[in-house]
Protein backbone atom coordinates (compact mmCIF):
# COMPACT_ATOMS: atom_id res chain seq x y z
CA UNK A 1 0.00 0.00 0.00
CA UNK A 2 1.23 3.78 -0.91
CA UNK A 3 1.81 5.80 2.24
CA UNK A 4 -1.22 8.34 2.45
CA UNK A 5 1.14 10.97 3.74
CA UNK A 6 3.72 10.27 0.70
CA UNK A 7 0.41 11.25 -1.38
CA UNK A 8 1.34 14.33 -3.68
CA UNK A 9 1.36 13.47 -7.31
CA UNK A 10 -1.26 13.30 -10.08
CA UNK A 11 -1.44 11.54 -13.44
CA UNK A 12 -3.61 11.37 -16.35
CA UNK A 13 -2.68 8.33 -18.13
CA UNK A 14 -5.26 7.94 -21.55
CA UNK A 15 -6.19 4.51 -22.20
CA UNK A 16 -5.72 3.35 -18.93
CA UNK A 17 -8.10 0.98 -18.58
CA UNK A 18 -6.38 -2.15 -19.54
CA UNK A 19 -3.45 -3.58 -21.05
CA UNK A 20 -0.14 -1.32 -21.18
CA UNK A 21 -1.86 1.50 -19.81
CA UNK A 22 -3.33 -0.54 -16.93
CA UNK A 23 0.10 -1.58 -15.97
CA UNK A 24 1.80 2.29 -15.93
CA UNK A 25 -1.35 3.51 -13.68
CA UNK A 26 -0.86 0.96 -11.38
CA UNK A 27 3.22 1.08 -10.97
CA UNK A 28 2.11 4.88 -10.62
CA UNK A 29 -0.55 4.31 -7.84
CA UNK A 30 2.36 2.37 -5.97
CA UNK A 31 5.34 5.29 -6.46
CA UNK A 32 1.93 7.59 -4.77
CA UNK A 33 0.64 9.36 -7.53
CA UNK A 34 -3.17 9.51 -7.34
CA UNK A 35 -4.51 8.62 -11.30
CA UNK A 36 -7.06 9.82 -13.86
CA UNK A 37 -7.60 7.33 -16.39
CA UNK A 38 -9.33 7.49 -19.53
CA UNK A 39 -11.76 4.90 -21.61
CA UNK A 40 -13.27 4.48 -24.55
CA UNK A 41 -16.17 1.83 -24.60
CA UNK A 42 -14.87 -0.87 -21.85
CA UNK A 43 -16.33 1.30 -18.79
CA UNK A 44 -16.46 -1.99 -16.61
CA UNK A 45 -12.76 -2.77 -17.24
CA UNK A 46 -12.11 0.91 -15.99
CA UNK A 47 -14.28 0.86 -12.76
CA UNK A 48 -11.94 -2.17 -12.17
CA UNK A 49 -9.19 -0.14 -12.64
CA UNK A 50 -9.79 2.41 -10.63
CA UNK A 51 -10.38 -0.25 -7.87
CA UNK A 52 -7.49 -1.34 -8.04
CA UNK A 53 -5.86 1.98 -7.91
CA UNK A 54 -7.64 2.48 -4.61
CA UNK A 55 -6.56 -0.24 -3.41
CA UNK A 56 -3.18 0.72 -3.80
CA UNK A 57 -3.70 3.59 -1.34
CA UNK A 58 -4.36 6.03 -3.51
CA UNK A 59 -7.04 8.37 -5.11
CA UNK A 60 -8.54 7.49 -8.53
CA UNK A 61 -11.07 8.16 -11.33
CA UNK A 62 -12.27 7.77 -14.94
CA UNK A 63 -13.37 9.79 -17.49
CA UNK A 64 -14.15 8.92 -20.95
CA UNK A 65 -12.09 9.74 -24.00
CA UNK A 66 -12.36 8.43 -27.79
CA UNK A 67 -9.37 10.57 -29.33
CA UNK A 68 -10.61 9.66 -32.93
CA UNK A 69 -13.81 11.84 -32.30
CA UNK A 70 -13.88 15.78 -33.77
CA UNK A 71 -13.47 18.19 -31.12
CA UNK A 72 -12.46 15.47 -28.09
CA UNK A 73 -9.58 17.60 -26.28
CA UNK A 74 -11.90 20.45 -26.15
CA UNK A 75 -14.74 18.27 -24.57
CA UNK A 76 -12.07 16.29 -22.04
CA UNK A 77 -10.09 19.23 -20.81
CA UNK A 78 -12.87 20.81 -19.10
CA UNK A 79 -13.83 17.56 -17.27
CA UNK A 80 -10.33 16.70 -16.14
CA UNK A 81 -9.98 20.19 -15.05
CA UNK A 82 -13.18 19.59 -13.01
CA UNK A 83 -11.71 16.26 -11.30
CA UNK A 84 -8.79 18.00 -10.44
CA UNK A 85 -10.57 20.78 -8.73
CA UNK A 86 -12.99 17.64 -6.92
CA UNK A 87 -9.19 16.72 -5.67
CA UNK A 88 -8.80 20.75 -4.47
CA UNK A 89 -5.38 20.67 -7.18
CA UNK A 90 -5.40 22.86 -9.58
CA UNK A 91 -2.34 21.65 -11.45
CA UNK A 92 -0.98 17.51 -11.88
CA UNK A 93 2.17 16.23 -11.98
CA UNK A 94 2.37 13.30 -15.35
CA UNK A 95 1.09 13.00 -18.53
CA UNK A 96 1.20 9.66 -20.42
CA UNK A 97 -0.61 9.98 -23.82
CA UNK A 98 -0.76 6.25 -24.37
CA UNK A 99 -4.17 5.37 -25.48
CA UNK A 100 -3.89 4.02 -29.15
CA UNK A 101 -5.56 1.45 -31.89
CA UNK A 102 -4.07 -0.32 -34.84
CA UNK A 103 -5.87 -0.76 -38.49
CA UNK A 104 -3.47 -3.19 -39.74
CA UNK A 105 -3.53 -2.87 -44.06
CA UNK A 106 -0.92 -4.23 -46.56
CA UNK A 107 0.19 -1.11 -48.35
CA UNK A 108 -1.70 -1.56 -51.33
CA UNK A 109 -4.41 -2.07 -49.10
CA UNK A 110 -4.42 1.31 -46.93
CA UNK A 111 -7.51 3.73 -47.18
CA UNK A 112 -7.61 7.22 -46.42
CA UNK A 113 -10.13 7.00 -43.79
CA UNK A 114 -7.71 4.44 -42.33
CA UNK A 115 -5.28 7.54 -42.21
CA UNK A 116 -6.95 9.69 -41.14
CA UNK A 117 -8.21 7.34 -38.21
CA UNK A 118 -4.34 6.87 -37.21
CA UNK A 119 -3.21 9.98 -37.47
CA UNK A 120 -6.20 11.60 -35.26
CA UNK A 121 -5.23 8.76 -32.15
CA UNK A 122 -1.54 8.95 -32.40
CA UNK A 123 -0.14 12.32 -33.62
CA UNK A 124 -3.10 15.05 -33.71
CA UNK A 125 -4.79 14.44 -30.22
CA UNK A 126 -1.63 13.21 -28.30
CA UNK A 127 -0.30 16.50 -29.24
CA UNK A 128 -3.25 18.83 -28.85
CA UNK A 129 -4.10 17.40 -25.26
CA UNK A 130 -0.31 18.00 -24.19
CA UNK A 131 -0.83 21.54 -25.49
CA UNK A 132 -4.07 22.15 -24.04
CA UNK A 133 -3.16 20.73 -20.57
CA UNK A 134 0.48 22.32 -20.53
CA UNK A 135 -0.72 25.53 -18.47
CA UNK A 136 -1.95 23.10 -15.84
CA UNK A 137 1.15 20.97 -15.48
CA UNK A 138 3.36 21.47 -12.35
CA UNK A 139 6.60 23.09 -13.49
CA UNK A 140 9.31 19.93 -13.46
CA UNK A 141 6.21 18.02 -14.56
CA UNK A 142 6.82 14.67 -17.17
CA UNK A 143 5.02 13.46 -20.45
CA UNK A 144 5.29 10.47 -21.56
CA UNK A 145 5.02 9.62 -25.25
CA UNK A 146 3.59 5.92 -25.72
CA UNK A 147 5.51 4.41 -28.78
CA UNK A 148 6.20 1.48 -30.46
CA UNK A 149 9.43 -0.49 -31.67
CA UNK A 150 7.59 -0.52 -35.09
CA UNK A 151 9.44 2.72 -36.01
CA UNK A 152 13.05 1.22 -35.47
CA UNK A 153 11.85 -2.40 -37.05
CA UNK A 154 9.30 -3.57 -39.90
CA UNK A 155 6.05 -5.57 -39.65
CA UNK A 156 3.73 -6.65 -42.35
CA UNK A 157 0.41 -4.31 -42.33
CA UNK A 158 1.88 -1.51 -40.09
CA UNK A 159 3.19 1.10 -42.57
CA UNK A 160 0.56 3.72 -41.55
CA UNK A 161 0.49 2.90 -37.85
CA UNK A 162 4.50 2.81 -37.80
CA UNK A 163 4.65 6.45 -39.22
CA UNK A 164 1.88 7.99 -37.09
CA UNK A 165 4.04 6.84 -33.89
CA UNK A 166 7.37 8.44 -36.02
CA UNK A 167 5.72 11.55 -36.00
CA UNK A 168 4.69 11.12 -32.44
CA UNK A 169 8.74 10.34 -31.68
CA UNK A 170 9.99 13.70 -33.58
CA UNK A 171 7.06 15.60 -31.74
CA UNK A 172 8.72 14.05 -28.08
CA UNK A 173 11.62 16.12 -29.29
CA UNK A 174 10.19 19.11 -30.27
CA UNK A 175 8.11 19.13 -26.81
CA UNK A 176 10.82 18.49 -24.91
CA UNK A 177 12.45 21.46 -26.31
CA UNK A 178 9.69 23.68 -25.81
CA UNK A 179 8.47 22.92 -22.16
CA UNK A 180 12.57 22.39 -20.97
CA UNK A 181 12.86 25.43 -19.61
CA UNK A 182 10.28 24.90 -17.04
CA UNK A 183 11.62 21.62 -15.85
CA UNK A 184 9.43 19.10 -17.87
CA UNK A 185 10.85 16.28 -19.36
CA UNK A 186 9.38 14.76 -22.27
CA UNK A 187 10.18 11.43 -23.65
CA UNK A 188 8.79 8.50 -25.65
CA UNK A 189 8.60 4.76 -24.53
CA UNK A 190 8.49 1.88 -26.89
CA UNK A 191 7.24 -0.79 -25.99
CA UNK A 192 7.81 -4.07 -28.37
CA UNK A 193 5.86 -6.97 -28.91
CA UNK A 194 4.03 -7.11 -25.61
CA UNK A 195 1.44 -10.05 -24.16
CA UNK A 196 -1.86 -7.23 -24.58
CA UNK A 197 -5.23 -7.67 -26.61
CA UNK A 198 -3.09 -5.07 -29.25
CA UNK A 199 -3.15 -7.08 -32.53
CA UNK A 200 -6.27 -8.81 -31.91
CA UNK A 201 -4.09 -10.06 -28.80
CA UNK A 202 -1.83 -12.47 -31.16
CA UNK A 203 1.34 -11.69 -29.01
CA UNK A 204 -0.09 -13.20 -25.98
CA UNK A 205 -3.14 -15.47 -27.64
CA UNK A 206 -1.29 -17.40 -30.50
CA UNK A 207 1.59 -19.69 -30.03
CA UNK A 208 3.13 -19.56 -32.46
CA UNK A 209 3.21 -15.78 -32.71
CA UNK A 210 4.88 -15.48 -29.00
CA UNK A 211 7.07 -18.20 -29.67
CA UNK A 212 8.37 -16.16 -32.98
CA UNK A 213 8.46 -12.87 -30.65
CA UNK A 214 10.36 -15.30 -27.75
CA UNK A 215 13.24 -16.45 -30.28
CA UNK A 216 13.86 -13.03 -31.49
CA UNK A 217 14.63 -11.47 -28.44
CA UNK A 218 17.44 -11.37 -26.47
CA UNK A 219 15.84 -11.85 -23.03
CA UNK A 220 13.80 -14.91 -24.74
CA UNK A 221 10.70 -14.07 -24.21
CA UNK A 222 7.82 -11.67 -25.18
CA UNK A 223 6.68 -8.46 -23.38
CA UNK A 224 4.64 -8.38 -20.49
CA UNK A 225 2.16 -5.11 -19.86
CA UNK A 226 4.53 -4.85 -15.92
CA UNK A 227 7.53 -4.69 -17.88
CA UNK A 228 6.49 -1.37 -19.61
CA UNK A 229 4.24 -0.40 -16.70
CA UNK A 230 7.92 -0.05 -14.44
CA UNK A 231 9.66 1.20 -17.37
CA UNK A 232 7.27 4.00 -17.91
CA UNK A 233 7.18 4.51 -13.90
CA UNK A 234 10.70 4.73 -13.43
CA UNK A 235 10.91 7.83 -16.15
CA UNK A 236 7.99 9.32 -14.91
CA UNK A 237 9.43 9.15 -11.42
CA UNK A 238 11.85 11.41 -9.35
CA UNK A 239 14.99 9.79 -10.93
CA UNK A 240 13.80 10.59 -14.83
CA UNK A 241 13.88 14.49 -13.80
CA UNK A 242 17.35 14.55 -16.21
CA UNK A 243 15.97 12.29 -19.24
CA UNK A 244 14.11 14.39 -21.89
CA UNK A 245 14.01 14.29 -25.78
CA UNK A 246 14.22 10.46 -25.54
CA UNK A 247 13.26 7.23 -27.65
CA UNK A 248 13.24 4.61 -25.21
CA UNK A 249 13.09 1.31 -26.29
CA UNK A 250 11.27 -1.17 -23.52
CA UNK A 251 11.71 -4.72 -25.46
CA UNK A 252 13.68 -7.06 -23.53
CA UNK A 253 15.91 -6.99 -26.94
CA UNK A 254 13.90 -7.92 -29.80
CA UNK A 255 15.10 -7.89 -33.18
CA UNK A 256 18.70 -6.47 -31.89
Amino acid sequence: MSNPAARSSIALVTGGSRGIGRSIALHLARQGSSVIITYQHQREKATETVRALEAEGVRAAMLPLDLAATGAVDAFVPAFLAQLQRWDALAFDQLVNNAGMHAPAAFGEIRSEDLDLLYRVHFKAPLLLTQALARHLHDSARVLNISSSLTRHVAAGSLAYAAMKSALENATRYLAQELGPRGIAVNALTPGATETDFFGGAVRDDAGVNQYVAQHTAMGRTGRPDDIGAAAAALLGPGGHWVTGQRIEVAGGMLL
